[in-house]
């Protein structure tokens, strides 16, 4: 593998981050579990960064691509495109958004630079609400948007970025308040930032759960109390559900749904996701209501957003998730994984967080008090022990301390047994 490794530094950008002292090279994969190119077989709880959603080698997804690369792989958005309408129809039909259309994309990133556009032509102005420690995508304008300073490259920028309090209470200044104080505090910030900002906002973007930032989140509730702000002054939702859609949490389909109840129903204008919809098939989108979807005032197409091939993938997928009810499946065996780490009360783990299989293990120094310092040497080192032991898991967090556990939606309870027997041993190997 040191071979490979050193070809992969010869060739590709020194900014490639690689995980483990001595990388790996994942060479097939079957259900929730992959092996390397040395035989060794690994229980797989990070699923290429949440992208396999239901399974490794799905039949059902394997034979859809099988059939459509038969029949034509590519064609555009020139062309009628029967898989890619099949596709949007769908996504149309689960998206809780009223008088829905549907683009299709590549990845998350693009999804949310689309969304950008939207709402930045939608209110003609470059202005844009952000959550703090957030992640939206690695192109220059959503780069432009991130909260989080260990993902920003640049401080060039075509948008001017308001950030607001409300993306994680672990290490937020209002830690110490109740959820209700803590949503109050947060809306006082934003109508304070609205103030601030001198001008028309064109939109407000947000990560239900914020995954590149550590799995964090503010209180249910927080985004619908923001919304209400929003509405006063005409300020599109983008809701950025690129980890948190498809059912994942296992409360609700959608992220953003945890956030709208009787009181106040809350829906976002735009709706962005990518990452498990084709579970590894490079696919993303953006939905909309049809007024700013069809806001565009130039043409546009996407030479490979929608294409035949992962339309067809997409849809196959799509339809497991939904007719073998996955998102229960991912609140079963959630709160087995949720409960027995917060049972472990290991003097390295600060915080255990998340929903459903979306869970955050946030790794601090022992005896650095509450919140605790950050410990991303410990971290590291429960990385590579859960390798040594057979389980893949991934990292994350501003100061990459938080252990991310987000495996297959079709894990079982043995194999959710197994992952948190391993997670606990490591954690315990790794303890000072």
């Amino acid at each position: 593998m040191s071979e490979l490794l050193a070809r992969t530094r010869a060739v590709l950008p020194s900014w490639l981050a690689v995980y483990y002292e001595e990388p790996i090279e994942i060479e097939r994969g079957e259900g929730r579990h992959v092996w390397d190119a040395d035989g060794k077989r690994y229980l797989d709880f990070f699923g290429g960064i949440l992208t396999t959603m239901t399974a490794h080698a799905l039949p059902e997804v394997t034979k859809a691509v099988s059939e459509q690369a038969g029949r034509i792989i590519h064609s555009s958005t020139l062309y009628l495109n029967r898989p890619m309408v099949e596709l949007a129809e769908q996504i149309a039909a689960v998206s809780a958004i009223p008088d829905a259309k549907v683009f299709l994309t590549t990845s998350g990133t693009e999804a949310n630079d689309a969304a950008l556009l939207l709402a930045s032509t939608l209110r003609r102005s470059n202005q844009i609400l952000a959550l703090r420690n957030s992640y939206h995508g690695r192109s220059f304008s959503t780069i432009a948007i991130t909260g989080n300073r260990s993902w920003s490259p640049t401080s060039l920028s075509p948008f001017q970025t308001y950030y607001v309090q409300g993306g994680q209470q672990y290490r937020s200044p209002y830690a110490g308040l109740s959820d209700g104080e803590y949503i109050a505090a947060c809306v006082t910030d934003l109508k304070d930032v609205l103030d601030q900002s001198g001008g028309d906002i064109a939109a407000f973007i947000a990560e239900p759960i914020q995954g590149v930032g550590g799995f964090t989140s503010g209180p249910d509730g927080l985004l619908g109390a923001f919304a209400e702000v929003l509405r006063e002054h005409g300020i599109p939702w983008i809701s950025d559900e690129v980890q948190t859609g498809w059912g994942r949490t296992g409360e609700h389909f959608w992220g953003w749904q945890a956030h709208s109840d009787d009181r106040n129903r809350a829906t976002p204008d735009i709706v962005t996701f990518a990452k498990g919809v084709a579970n590894g098939l490079s696919m993303g989108g953006v939905i909309a209501r049809a007024e700013v979807m069809d806001g565009l005032g130039a043409n546009s197409i996407s030479t490979f957003g929608g294409s035949p091939l992962t339309s067809a993938g997409a849809l196959a997928n799509l339809r497991y998730l939904l007719d073998h009810d996955l998102q229960a499946n991912a609140a079963r065996h959630g709160s087995t994984l949720l409960a027995g780490l917060r049972a472990q009360e290991s003097p390295i783990v600060g915080d255990v967080r998340g929903k459903g299989l979306m869970i955050g293990v946030e790794i601090v120094r022992p005896g650095t008090g509450d919140p605790g310092d950050p410990a991303p040497e410990l971290a590291n080192a429960v990385l590579e022990a859960t390798k040594r032991r057979g389980l893949l898991v991934g990292k994350g967090g501003l100061h990459g301390n938080v252990l991310r556990i987000a495996p297959p939606m079709t894990l079982t309870h043995a194999e959710a047994e197994e992952g948190l027997s391993i997670l606990t041993a490591s954690l315990e190997e790794v303890t000072p």
